[in-house]
């Protein structure tokens, strides 16, 4: 009996056609390894640049920036000078990379001011924030320190911007804590340099408090001392009575 025409297939479709459980599926596998790699690779690039700055703040805090040199950095973060270069055109970028970066840590502490916070609890967690900075990173503060001596030749914008900008509008909440009459009456930018002064010399004159102390802040005990009595002292002054 002769084939009807529905029972056929036409060749073209018979020659691709295959059996369902025999199809080929797109494969995702490589895709997921794609992105896997990509992590890594940029995680390896944040790790680099990370050493980088690690190396050249050690260096520049105690050398200055004409004092170090590009092959003194890469030497001591373990990298050839034309991968530093990769990350950073010359040693002027790096060096204001680097003050941009402690900048963002050392001003962290004052960014969590606000008028509801209650002042007392407010300025002394700061005092304790700043004096973990002073006893973590003390090459960041000296850094700091010895480019502010300089005249800040340049980091002059970042403090005409944010840093001025983050006081001003931190200065309106110690302002209105005063207006609330839960602080003594007192300039904020006075009261802010205080604070900085006062917590940053524990680093920036490490050297010297151990030498009158014979103790650091690396001391847990002398740590915590140091906490309680900068924070009295402090609000002693400013709290209402």
């Amino acid at each position: 009996m002769p084939k009807t025409r529905s029972s056929i297939k036409p060749p073209s479709v018979l020659a691709v056609e295959a059996p369902p459980s025999k199809r080929v599926h797109p494969k995702r596998a490589p895709v997921a390894r794609s992105v896997t790699s990509v992590n890594r690779r940029l995680r390896q690039i944040e790790d680099k640049r990370a050493a980088i700055l690690r190396a050249a703040l050690g260096l520049f805090s105690r050398f200055g920036l004409h004092g170090t040199s590009v092959d003194q950095v890469a030497a001591r973060a373990d990298v050839s000078k034309s991968n530093l270069l990769y990350y950073f055109a010359n040693k002027e970028e790096l060096y204001v990379s680097v003050l941009r970066e402690l900048l963002a840590v050392w001003l962290e502490p004052l960014r969590g001011f606000s008028a509801e916070q209650d002042p007392r609890q407010a300025i002394g967690d700061y005092i304790r924030r700043k004096l973990v900075i002073s006893r973590d990173q003390p090459d960041a503060s000296r850094l700091f320190c010895l480019e502010m001596i300089q005249g800040a030749p340049l980091l002059r914008d970042e403090l005409d911007r944010e840093l001025r900008d983050l006081v001003t509008r931190k200065s309106e909440v110690i302002r209105a804590w005063v207006a609330a009459g839960k602080l003594a009456p007192v300039d904020p930018h006075h009261l802010i340099f205080a604070l900085w002064a006062t917590t940053q010399h524990y680093a920036d004159f490490g050297v010297q408090v151990q030498a009158i102390t014979g103790r650091t802040l690396d001391d847990p005990e002398f740590f915590e001392e140091t906490v309680d009595n900068v924070q009295r002292i402090v609000l002693g002054g400013i709290t209402t009575r």
